[in-house]
């Protein structure tokens, strides 16, 4: 439905300045973040992860694995990006590409940063959510920022992420691979960034503040939209088929509880007290 309203000649594609999503930084990403915050608000966190004393981290079995998935998002994003053209326009296709790397590099360097000088050490999980927000945040306006620009997106969105992921924390709302703040934190970022920074309609590009006004418009509405709407799904799933496993279950492990054996044999589970 909210794809419509933007990409299928919807009432956001046809305000007085139609709102800009060239790829899906709302359209795909926000949406996707708006509908799984919700989820884990209605969910809430994983047993033993918070409690009086702060924050439990449960970090994940490899983080080779994780840097190899983002380096494999990374590579995907150049046809999610330059391949939303619909067409083969090398001028535009070449143009999406290069802002598409720029961001994501940016996003990458600015999180390696922020955690070193917030968190006191360079935690490769904020580098990799970095480079995933510079990819975010780019997505709406790849085709309609220059290169620099593109550049400080994806710089910003690589030190948003980083706060953002603490916040949550700080407002224990469990979010095991930070999806909400790279998705729906910087997908709102980069929708805004349209706004900012849009050849010859931006804020600060042009001086004009109609192309702001209509992105500001379309996260509202559809971020109201996506949080109704899955908050009643979410609801109807528990009231009829449960959405948490037992906590005994959650203690030993989906793995053994939903096919039978462990992951890693043998493996010597922490206590969660």
């Amino acid at each position: 439905i909210t794809g419509h309203w933007v990409w299928g000649g919807g009432w956001l594609a046809n305000l007085g300045t139609a709102f800009g999503d060239f790829a899906g930084s709302t359209v795909v990403h926000s949406v996707g973040g708006w509908a799984a915050l919700t989820g884990a608000l209605i969910l809430g966190p994983r047993f033993g992860r918070y409690t009086d004393r702060g924050a439990n981290a449960m970090p994940g079995h490899s983080m080779s694995l994780a840097t190899l998935g983002c380096l494999i998002l990374w590579l995907g994003w150049f046809g999610f990006n330059p391949g939303s053209t619909m067409a083969a326009d090398p001028s535009a296709i070449s143009h999406i590409a290069v802002t598409t790397n720029i961001a994501a590099a940016f996003g990458g360097v600015a999180a390696t940063f922020t955690a070193m000088f917030y968190l006191g050490k360079p935690d490769l999980s904020m580098i990799i959510n970095g480079v995933l927000a510079g990819l975010v945040g780019i997505t709406a306006g790849c085709d309609s920022v220059s290169v620099p620009w593109a550049a400080v997106i994806g710089l910003i969105a690589g030190i948003l992420v980083v706060f953002s992921v603490t916040i949550f924390d700080r407002l224990k709302i469990d979010d095991p691979v930070g999806a909400t703040s790279v998705h729906l934190v910087c997908g709102v970022w980069g929708t805004l960034a349209v706004g900012l920074f849009k050849d010859e309609a931006g804020l600060i590009t042009a001086g004009q503040f109609a192309q702001l006004g209509s992105q500001i418009i379309g996260i509202v509405s559809v971020g109201a939209f996506t949080v109704i709407t899955t908050a009643v799904s979410w609801y109807i799933i528990k009231a009829v088929a449960g959405i948490r496993v037992p906590q005994e279950e959650e203690i030993r492990g989906l793995d053994v509880g939903e096919h039978g054996m462990e992951a890693y044999s043998g493996f010597l589970k922490e206590e969660v007290r």
